[in-house]
């Protein structure tokens, strides 16, 4: 009987220990092993305390996740924590009633962060004063593969990548001469051609103008025109294949059938297995003659954001979550499992004292492409309502250029247009 008794106490102080738990709800978008090593994580933390138990939970894709988010965000059983796609978190950076900023909710809960960010890495989640409004997680920026194999064939060294596009359009001519059915393509356009090319060359991409309060596009200048301009002429000749306006590059390249790849860093890993040859990372090439370049490209991906509407309870768990996912060692092991850079020097560091850089360099072009130089005025991200909708301007015009229908000054002029009337109609609403 008494054996019984103390069973039935044991269960009721367990049951109201897990009573006494907070629920810290994190949605994301993430499959495969990125989406594992998350919930993993939320399990680590969990074994590490006995306040607050976090639930990581795989909602679908990134825009229907997040429009279920809003739409019942007041509800009780509402994330407290979720996991935006890049164009996601430019677009509730201008929403603020949505979220809270993760700086003031840190301060809140006296939670302190590693203060060393890498720059590039969180200036695309921070308000103007560099405070963060949201965690970068699984963030990437744009990289050069390429098919050493294919240089072989060409007669190129295949541990000398180009470092300036000039000198890649010697390169490509060699690739294409060698046999070589696509010298290069790219993945992503909008994201790599035109607004990493922008911040690598300190370039505006988009800027505030005299008399006009909302952030206006202003690419179509003397770089992008030459720029585009360039890629138009390497159409035509073979040298730059078109691809698509995603990820299709990606499988392009990994079958063999383009040498050169211009991408997000992120997806080495999974280049790297789905490849039969010899494949290799490297910096983004730039044009030496202009101006200081290279400076710094930009950084995309995903963050975490605190969203409104919970307990002040709630928010002390949600800020000791977000401090443990920001930890040096945290932040090391996510970026070797899963490739994403780095949020801290400190966990940059740590990696690389493990020796994790000497056994996978390609892991390392990234983060020092993001360190080597500091960024320049417009390496920061601007933040645009409906960035997606932009992108697709972008995509259409010049997809105008590759089919021959427009010149590239009439395509930058027409999606700095079109996209302007877009911000304009947003910024009318916003101010009804």
């Amino acid at each position: 009987m008494k054996g019984k008794l103390l069973a039935a106490i044991v269960l009721a102080g367990a049951a109201f220990a897990a009573q006494a738990q907070v629920e810290i709800r994190l949605w994301h978008a993430m499959s495969g092993a990125a989406g594992v090593e998350l919930e993993r994580l939320a399990a680590r933390f969990n074994a590490s305390q006995s306040g607050y138990r976090v639930i990581a939970s795989h909602r679908g894709s990134y825009d229907r996740m997040v429009a279920v988010a809003l739409a019942g965000r007041r509800s009780e059983f509402a994330p407290h924590l979720m996991q935006v796609s890049e164009a996601g978190s430019a677009e509730l950076t201008v929403r603020g009633d949505a979220v809270r900023p993760l700086w003031q909710v840190l301060a809140e809960a006296g939670q302190p962060l590693e203060a060393k960010y890498v720059a590039a890495v969180a200036d695309h989640v921070s308000d103007p004063g560099g405070r963060l409004l949201a965690l970068p997680f699984n963030t990437s920026t744009a990289v050069l593969y390429y098919n050493r194999d294919a240089f072989r064939r060409a007669g190129l060294d295949p541990g000398r990548p180009p470092k300036t596009w000039p000198e890649a359009a010697g390169m490509l001519g060699a690739l294409v001469d060698s046999g070589e059915r696509c010298g290069y393509t790219t993945a992503w356009p909008s994201w790599v051609l035109l607004e990493n090319m922008s911040a690598w060359h300190d370039q505006a991409f988009a800027t505030r103008q005299s008399g006009v309060p909302e952030v206006r596009l202003s690419f179509n200048g003397q770089l992008m025109v030459r720029w585009v301009a360039m890629l138009a002429s390497w159409h035509k000749s073979g040298y730059f294949t078109y691809s698509g306006r995603e990820s299709e590059a990606e499988a392009r390249f990994a079958a063999g059938e383009c040498a050169v790849l211009t991408s997000s860093s992120a997806s080495y890993a999974a280049l790297r297995e789905r490849a039969a040859f010899d494949l290799a990372v490297a910096p983004l090439p730039y044009y030496d003659d202009f101006g200081g370049a290279p400076r710094s490209t930009l950084t995309a991906g995903d963050a975490i954001w605190v969203m409104s509407g919970r307990a002040k309870t709630d928010y002390r768990g949600v800020a000791r979550f977000i401090g443990f996912l920001a930890a040096p060692d945290v932040q090391a092991g996510w970026h070797q499992k899963t490739g994403a850079v780095p949020l801290t020097r400190a966990a940059y560091e740590l990696t690389r004292k493990q020796g994790f850089y000497a056994a996978h360099p390609g892991h390392e072009v990234p983060v020092r492409q993001l360190l080597a130089n500091p960024p320049g005025k417009n390496a920061k991200p601007v933040h645009l309502g409906e960035f997606r909708r932009i992108r697709t301007i972008i995509d259409e015009e010049l997809e105008a250029v590759w089919g021959g229908r427009k010149t590239p000054l009439d395509a930058l002029n027409s999606a700095v247009a079109r996209g302007n009337a877009l911000l304009g109609r947003i910024s009318g609403r916003l101010t009804q």
